[in-house]
């Protein structure tokens, strides 16, 4: 047409314009009426006067853009050219803006409907249920549904499908029920994507029976997906008897497909039953059903966790002959499961093949191997992944610096560890507890109270400080023979519940019995006997200088110790029986009014026994 020198009317635009919004073409369909107003003829005050059915064009067009500045402006331009806005325009202004969570602005619309005396249709009471649904707001959407009907508009298949599947994924069991009769009375059909969800609302509210006469009543015309939907909503609340039936309700009628296999595959995952999740796996050939990625990488996850990692081994086996694409992913579960096994032979021979295959490590996987060899202290091969990450670049990792936080720890590294966390702190996240803690341990070895107090004090601001922290902060003070205020932290441990770990009884233990304060070690040890913390050797050996100290031989002293050997309660009881007989009620010792009685009253005792 340009070229035969024939201008494009407006009908033309607009049908070009109407061509490339259905082709998804936005920004072809902006550029087209860009040059199009360019080289027509403008108004009086320098714009152009579109249609009716320009304008509709216009703000389906940018609304589907996205461009939410310019769909206002345009329909403002409507307004002030005095084109009246039809049901379309109304309609796909509510569509644009409630798409984009501008329910303000649907609202508006609305009210703005009725000053234009443009009654809403059955599409503009769809798109509102649908619209406040998806903005949870149930009731709104409830009201549209009721208003629809009082305005003699009859709720078709979509208004009535879209309140359900809100009432079901809300648990409204008795309105679903009810709104389902009523479709059953109006001849509307429930589709898959809604029948699934009723399935699931009912296996949710514990509702088995109706759960499963409901799949049953559908199952005849479930496809594959359906199923799928169906045999989750079972599996994923432990119910694996019903997902075992409606499995083989679906191999009946001959719809196994690959997303049936995965989803029972994932049910029997969650009921702990590998064994038939496998069955599941090497059924799938027999069916002529190719196991996918999604197959062997939730068998490799779930093997690995149950650490199985040679089973987990096998299905990587299997992924590599399928020749299917793998990344570090299924690699690094497997490998995290033979950390966990101690086979540190198999983890350095799958990142060897990881190499190899030119699978790239993520900053999880260098984490895991990190962390593996600082737990057994190998500083030198730990510090040789952390140069292979820094070669990698990915050095901006929280996982990799709490990894490397736990080694230096390990090795008593204090600069670096200094140095590392200040990395870990300059990341846009939480700062973790762990690498917190190991701070204040290394804090603590090197006595270095300000900087573990500064910790510990910012860990309490934000409600972080957890038994471990208070702990160590415990054996710092006592290190430094500053009793009372590891007196302060223990009563505070005390009364907030934090006192439940052998670690933690065992420093308050150690903190009295070197302040001199022998009763109150003996009644932590009660607490730790009555809350069935079991006592460890260096329990034992921090109540052992209370028996020296009030002049206990030590042949009953050795007779205590290999009493505790036996640890049953009645050793233990008799331990403390041992140590409060020591101590008077005024937290000083006994020894000076018991005299040569002490001894005869422990014999008594251990012999009793």
């Amino acid at each position: 047409m340009c070229k035969r020198g024939l201008v494009p009317d407006e009908v033309t635009m607009s049908t070009v314009l109407h061509a490339h919004k259905k082709a998804g073409e936005y920004e072809k369909a902006e550029l087209f009426f860009q040059r199009w107003s360019s080289e027509s003829d403008t108004g009086l005050d320098g714009h152009l006067c579109y249609s009716l059915y320009t304008y509709n064009t216009l703000i389906d067009t940018y609304g589907k853009a996205g461009q939410l500045e310019k769909v206002s402006d345009m329909f403002n331009q409507m307004l002030r050219e005095g084109v009246a806005p039809s049901i379309i325009t109304f309609n796909t202004l509510i569509h644009v803006w409630g798409k984009h969570h501008k329910m303000e602005q649907v609202a508006s619309l609305v009210r703005m409907m009725e000053e234009f005396q443009c009654l809403p249709d059955t599409r503009t009471y769809n798109t509102l249920i649908s619209l406040y649904r998806e903005s949870n707001e149930i009731d709104v959407a409830e009201h549209y549904f009721c208003k629809m009907k009082a305005e003699k508009l009859v709720p078709d298949v979509v208004s009535c499908r879209t309140l359900l599947y809100g009432y079901c994924t809300r648990g409204m069991v008795s309105k679903a029920e009810a709104l389902v009769k009523e479709m059953d009375e109006s001849g509307l059909v429930i589709d898959e994507y809604t029948q699934s969800a009723l399935t699931r609302m009912y296996v949710n509210a514990g509702m088995l029976e109706q759960s499963w006469c409901w799949f049953e009543r559908f199952c005849n015309q479930m496809d594959s997906e359906c199923f799928s939907a169906n045999i989750d909503a079972f599996g994923k609340k432990g119910y694996i008897n019903l997902a075992e039936k409606a499995f083989m309700c679906c191999l009946e009628r001959k719809m196994l497909s690959v997303s049936v296999c995965n989803v029972m595959i994932k049910a029997y995952g969650l009921a702990e039953k590998l064994g038939e999740a496998c069955e599941i796996a090497a059924g799938m050939e027999r069916y002529g059903i190719l196991p996918d990625y999604l197959t062997y990488s939730s068998l490799i996850q779930l093997l690995s966790t149950a650490k199985l990692p040679e089973k987990a081994l096998y299905y990587l086996r299997k992924m590599q002959a399928a020749k299917m694409p793998i990344d570090c992913v299924p690699y690094s579960v497997v490998i995290d499961s033979f950390t966990k096994n101690g086979n540190l032979h198999m983890v350095e021979c799958l990142f060897r093949e990881m190499v190899t295959l030119g699978v790239h490590a993520d900053a999880y996987v260098y984490s895991i191997l990190i962390d593996t060899y600082a737990e057994v202290g190998n500083v030198q091969q730990a510090a040789a992944f952390f140069g292979l990450v820094t070669k990698a670049g990915l050095c901006e990792s929280a996982s990799i610096y709490n990894s490397l936080i736990k080694l230096y720890t390990k090795a008593g590294y204090l600069a670096e560890a200094q140095k590392t966390y200040k990395l870990l702190k300059s990341l846009d996240t939480d700062t973790n507890l762990y690498a917190s803690n190991c701070m204040i341990g290394l804090y603590s070895d090197h006595c270095m109270v300000n900087e573990a107090r500064e910790l510990f004090e910012n860990l309490k601001i934000t409600g972080s400080a957890n038994e471990f922290s208070y702990a160590m902060m415990v054996c710092l003070y006592k290190k430094v023979a500053r009793y009372d205020e590891a007196h302060r932290i223990s009563k505070e441990m005390q009364a907030l519940g934090l006192l439940t770990q052998a670690l933690s009884y065992n420093s308050v233990i150690q903190m009295y019995v070197s302040g001199g304060k022998m009763e109150e070690a003996v009644k932590i040890f009660q607490k730790m006997l009555a809350s069935s913390t079991p006592p460890n050797d260096v329990t034992f050996k921090a109540l052992k200088p209370i028996l020296v100290k009030e002049g206990v031989s030590n042949s009953e002293i050795a007779k205590l110790e290999s009493l505790r050997r036996c640890n049953t309660q009645d050793c233990l009881n008799q331990w403390y029986r041992a140590l409060a007989l020591v101590v008077r009620s005024d937290g000083t010792t006994s020894r000076h009014t018991m005299g040569h009685s002490c001894t005869r009253i422990h014999s008594f005792y251990i012999d009793s026994f």
